[in-house]
């Protein structure tokens, strides 16, 4: 377990090694300082105005729109939008999403969580599980009674990413095979996909897009379109809050079911814009690419350091997970970071390891991750003597 830290060494960081920004937490995330002070201006105008009139669907259908040209979507593709996050996602996928049975890969705290709600979905066939050790993922496997494959894009809980690709041999949806779904809450913006290997990307804007949470956004392919409307057809019982038809017919009026709240929209707008302006995924992506190439070549070289994922094309890019070694305390040297305003280093609390765990999400500067890498020397350093 990791350890309780009852009392922090009192070290000061010297100023000229800190970070310009010390937010490194794995959600929610950094929001860049141009984002609210874009809101605080809007606020007038914005904030407390009805969201069935046009001051605020105009920001949510330039929201649609600008994230159609982030991920490149293809013609048909829509993308919906509703309450609740991933894991109310998670619960409308076992309404409207699965139609028999499902198959997920599961190799982290986040993961299990939509296999978990597939298993205990009383409609729902038994789903198949596929798992691997924390620190690695396992790969989808094409089945015939399998009709939505559950990917994770990210582990945010170990620093895993996957590649996404449908399952070799696996039918097309049109063809009668499975859909796949893939929980891109950590991964969405920072990770580079091809929305052909994918009918359902999922995320919320806490983690990449510099927002809060409590929304969830999913690209949805014409298959998965389908199948939304066709479980619709069925009857199935859904909760009106959960029914991915209804969230399908009101994103299309650039609304959403229920009452958003209207920052979370506005910031996470704002973050679109700036990955399009700049360049679009090669831009925010690219960033993620520099930040961890910076974290995993300073850990690489480092005496008391080790990348936690061993291999290196599954070393996530928007977080970072890395050990030290057992003289080394990770809840000492995080609480010393915290002291000196660098916050959110600590691991995720249910893995339990001796390691930090660093954000690395388009918001977080590059040259900041290299000046954590420094600061982290440091204290290594003091705390030896």
């Amino acid at each position: 377990m990791i350890p309780y830290v009852t009392e922090t060494p009192d070290i000061t960081i010297p100023s000229n090694l800190l970070p310009g920004d010390g937010r490194f937490g794995s959600g929610p995330s950094k929001v860049r300082p141009a984002a609210v002070e874009a809101l605080a201006a809007a606020a007038g105008g914005y904030l407390g105005t009805s969201h069935r009139q046009k001051t605020v669907k105009s920001v949510v259908g330039s929201l649609r729109a600008g994230l159609r040209q982030l991920f490149s979507l293809p013609d048909g593709y829509e993308v919906a939008l509703g309450n609740g996050g991933t894991t109310c996602f998670w619960d409308a996928a076992t309404f409207g999403l699965i139609d028999r049975r499902s198959q997920h890969l599961t190799f982290g705290e986040f993961s299990s969580k939509f296999a978990s709600a597939a298993a205990e979905a009383p409609h729902l066939g038994h789903p198949e599980i596929l798992a691997s050790e924390v620190g690695t993922h396992p790969d989808p496997v094409a089945r015939e009674d399998i009709d939505l494959y559950a990917l994770t894009h990210n582990e945010t809980s170990t620093g895993v990413m996957m590649p996404i690709v449908r399952p070799d041999g696996a039918l097309a949806p049109t063809e009668g095979g499975g859909l796949v779904a893939v929980d891109a809450t950590s991964g969405a913006g920072g990770l580079r996909v091809d929305p052909a290997q994918f009918d359902a990307y999922y995320f919320a804007p806490q983690k990449c897009f510099g927002s809060d949470g409590g929304l969830w956004v999913a690209l949805l392919s014409p298959a998965a379109q389908d199948r939304i409307r066709a479980i619709s057809a069925t009857k199935r019982w859904v909760p009106a809050s959960l029914d991915l038809s209804i969230a399908l017919d009101n994103s299309k009026l650039d609304q959403t079911y229920n009452t958003p709240a209207l920052a979370t929209i506005f910031l996470f707008e704002d973050q679109v814009a700036w990955f399009n302006d700049h360049g679009g995924m090669d831009f925010s992506a690219g960033r993620c690419d520099t930040s961890s190439e910076t974290l995993y070549t300073w850990a690489d070289n480092s005496d008391f350091a080790t990348p936690f994922v061993t291999r290196e094309q599954d070393r996530s890019h928007v977080v970072g997970t890395v050990d030290l070694v057992d003289s080394v305390d990770a809840a000492v040297v995080a609480a010393i970071l915290r002291a000196n305003g660098i916050v959110d280093t600590e691991p995720y609390r249910k893995l339990g390891r001796n390691q930090l765990r660093i954000a690395m999400f388009p918001s977080v500067d590059p040259d900041d991750v290299a000046s954590l890498c420094a600061c982290i020397n440091y204290v290594v350093g003091a705390i030896a003597g």
